[in-house]
């Protein structure tokens, strides 16, 4: 039988760090492509032990339906954290449990979005949060990031020149895939710019726990006072991925027409994954779990930063992030990067190319991204040499 499939979908491609993943199945390769973190940012033990008490105590509780905005003492728990420890929360906010932050992406497009309307993003961004985009037949229109986040000038033409801008989207921490941190100033100008034009800003930052240098910025949600910020937190880097638990905090009525959109989906998220993460944090020192990862996470970025300057030299352009888990690397205009990529994998080492993560067609980009949390500090030492033997012979 022939297949016909839905506009939404048809003319979406499978993602390309999702497809070069199948390659780093091969112990072989280095997966210098992938963006799992560490094996030992996972608090295996303590989850071990949580589970059981659960498990013990209340297994209908967990094993039972739950309501669709979360199990209510994590709703409750996680309101509290996010408005004394980053003033995130007003009045007209709520919160609700998301099956991972792209749950987050896919419910607001679902309640914002018609086909056709636009949303402005940073490029490069995100392939799976641009692919959700694109599956509600959006527009993406792109604003460059600079070295200190997007480029003002742009966004504010961008937004002049379309008039059904529904939302902006941006990762303003250790931004994936460029590890830029978005300054203090242009958080302001962007939330400026959102209230002129009377448009929202989704904010997604799921890398926020794990800056390992610099100073710590307010969260844009942290600046609104209007209603215009949707904002995306999630438990995938500091807790586990595996579980996928995330929130988001948003005006009540968005939050209202999320919450519709996430019946249709999922119904809710697993309650028993929920209360692992609730018993986490009342119960350990998550906090100091979360200094852990930061101290490996500073220990791998600092020895991949430093390779790329000691192997790659003046072959690359990049900005040393302050956390997260990716550098982005900028090649020579003289050197093909699809190539380059081709040539690495070769030479079992996969990055990501850069066009993977670009926002409109047109876009031209010669970079690549490397992650550093997922291979070990041996791995990392190996495959920078191997990159530097091969900027050598181009």
């Amino acid at each position: 039988m022939e297949y016909t499939f839905s506009d939404r979908i048809s003319s979406l491609q499978p993602s390309a760090i999702r497809e070069i993943l199948k390659a780093t199945a091969d112990p072989a390769i280095i997966p210098f492509a992938a963006g799992n973190p560490d094996a030992a940012a996972f608090p295996v033990e303590e989850v071990r032990e949580i589970a059981a008490r659960i498990l013990k105590d209340s297994p209908i509780m967990a094993l039972q339906y739950g309501v669709t905005e979360g199990y209510a003492p994590l709703r409750e728990r996680v309101a509290a954290y996010m408005k004394e420890k980053h003033n995130i929360g007003r009045d007209f906010d709520n919160l609700i449990i998301t099956s991972g932050a792209q749950q987050v992406m896919d419910l607001a497009t679902k309640a914002l979005c018609n086909f056709g309307d636009v949303v402005i993003s940073e490029t490069p961004s995100f392939i799976g949060s641009l692919n959700c985009f694109r599956s509600y037949g959006v527009t993406l229109k792109g604003v460059p990031v600079e070295d200190d986040g997007m480029n003002m000038e742009v966004l504010e033409q961008k937004l002049r020149d379309n008039k059904n801008v529904r939302f902006i989207y941006t990762i303003p921490n250790f931004q994936n895939p460029s590890g830029v941190t978005m300054s203090l100033e242009k958080r302001k100008q962007l939330y400026a710019l959102a209230k002129k034009y009377g448009v929202l800003i989704l904010e997604d930052n799921p890398y926020g726990d794990l800056r390992v240098a610099g100073e710590a910025l307010p969260t844009i949600k942290s600046m609104d006072e209007d209603g215009l910020v949707i904002y995306a937190g999630s438990f995938s880097k500091i807790f586990s991925p595996g579980v996928r638990v995330a929130f988001t905090v948003a005006p009540a009525e968005i939050v209202a027409k999320m919450t519709v959109g996430k019946q249709a989906a999922d119904v809710h998220t697993p309650v028993f994954n929920q209360m692992l993460v609730d018993e986490w944090m009342k119960t350990t020192d998550f906090e100091g779990h979360i200094e852990k990862i930061r101290g490996i996470y500073r220990r791998k970025l600092n020895l991949m930063c430093d390779l790329i300057d000691e192997q790659l030299g003046d072959f690359v352009r990049y900005v040393r992030p302050e956390g997260g888990m990716f550098v982005w690397c900028e090649l020579p205009e003289r050197v093909d990067m699809m190539d380059f990529c081709k040539r690495a994998v070769e030479k079992k080492v996969a990055v990501v190319p850069g066009s993977a993560f670009t926002v409109e067609p047109d876009e031209v980009v010669n970079s690549i991204r490397m992650n550093f949390t997922t291979p070990s500090d041996e791995r990392i030492v190996e495959g920078m040499h191997i990159l530097g033997e091969l900027s050598h012979a181009l």
